[in-house]
């Protein structure tokens, strides 16, 4: 099943990139405070932290599932990571956003719809400029998978990351909400696809270990 879950990564990222490829002729170049670009800022900080919480359990574990699943995650989101890196230099925008983290996600959708589903021009009430984004882990959920070992630090590792997950989802539906762009209408879905398939897999994982 894990070798299911990363095969089925690789080639929904292989589709999105070259969906991505062939579509940016067509759209639009996205302004500095755009969805499109925090989104990929944004995104990057969390795939970044995945990359970390990967390494950190690759190291405090023998079992071959849970080392094949963390190469997997390092390696797909260090490559997406660098993706959206390139998207921003591409766009000629800077790295860093002008405004506080997750502020592109208290904006309205494309229908005019807050995160509640309500019409409004106002800001998401689901989410706060600057504040933590979804799912990241906490630096003291960190330290204690880097203080564990063994199926101790399994468990840890696919509770944190699960969440992880839930998190770029919830982001990545918010993007698709937000934004028109063909690039990364394709990445985003991708993302959703992918870290479900991840996600059952983590959620089987974590059972056989309760």
């Amino acid at each position: 099943m894990v070798v299911t879950v990363v095969v089925t990564a690789l080639v929904v990222g292989a589709a999105a990139f070259s969906a991505g490829r062939l579509s940016t002729i067509a759209d639009a170049t996205p302004d500095t405070t755009s969805a499109e670009a925090g989104f990929a800022r944004d995104m990057q900080v969390h795939h970044d932290q995945g990359v970390e919480l990967a390494l950190i359990i690759r190291d405090r574990t023998e079992d071959a599932p849970v080392r094949l699943l963390a190469y997997d995650i390092a390696t797909t989101q260090a490559k997406q990571s660098g993706q959206m890196a390139g998207w921003l230099a591409v766009w000629g925008l800077p790295q860093f956003s002008p405004e506080p983290s997750m502020t592109w996600m208290t904006r309205p959708t494309l229908a005019g719809e807050s995160h509640d589903g309500s019409h409004t021009a106002g800001s998401d009430a689901a989410h706060v400029a600057g504040e933590p984004m979804p799912g990241l882990a906490t630096p003291a959920q960190i330290a204690a998978l880097t203080a564990a070992s063994g199926v101790e630090a399994e468990r840890q590792f696919l509770v944190i990351m699960i969440a992880h997950h839930r998190g770029a989802i919830e982001m990545a539906d918010a993007v698709l909400d937000r934004s028109t762009n063909a690039t990364v209408r394709a990445f985003a879905t991708a993302v959703v696809l992918s870290q479900k398939f991840e996600i059952d897999l983590m959620t089987s994982m974590l059972a056989a270990r309760s």
